[in-house]
């Protein structure tokens, strides 16, 4: 099911994730609701907070949906190590319209739980290490915003708070 993604401001963004003890049918569930909204939305990433369920949960796919076997799904993941720097434009499926450079590790391992419970390990590059480095700070309650300068991210959020007055957001 293709749910809506909450957006900024929204409380659910703000606190750290709760790890998942139990994969369950509920898990597997979210995470094909996760798969689909994160399509439907053309995003290269999703974490679970973002359809507001508080779990460890991220899914990422860096082809955005074109090559099907490069979906990852992993349940309570954190980074193992990190090298190189790389600065790119970068957006949120939770912030619409909006989008600024950030810095990023180049190349990130993370380790995780797929969804049978089977610990794994990968490893990305470039976009893919972008990806897994922005879901993982939403399940720290982190948003891209908080990497950018405070006069920048200050003039997103009034852009956004004016959005909020004008009932578009």
């Amino acid at each position: 099911m293709n749910r809506p993604i909450v957006r900024y401001g929204a409380e659910v963004l703000q606190r750290v994730a709760r790890p998942v003890d139990n994969i369950t049918d509920r898990e597997v569930s979210t995470v094909r609701d996760m798969i689909e909204t994160m399509y439907g939305a053309s995003g290269v990433g999703l974490a679970a907070p973002q359809i507001g369920v508080g779990q460890r949960i991220m899914v990422t796919d860096a082809s955005g949906g074109e090559k099907k076997d490069n979906l990852i799904v992993l349940v309570n993941p954190e980074i193992v190590s990190t090298d190189g720097e790389q600065h790119e434009e970068e957006g949120c499926l939770s912030i619409p319209g909006f989008s600024e450079v950030v810095r990023r590790p180049k190349h990130v391992v993370i380790r995780g739980l797929d969804l049978d419970g089977r610990e794994t390990v990968i490893e990305g590059s470039d976009l893919l290490a972008r990806a897994f480095c922005h879901e993982l700070d939403h399940l720290n309650g982190v948003l891209f915003l908080e990497h950018l300068s405070l006069l920048k991210r200050d003039l997103i959020r009034r852009k956004i708070r004016k959005l909020v007055k004008q009932d578009e957001w």
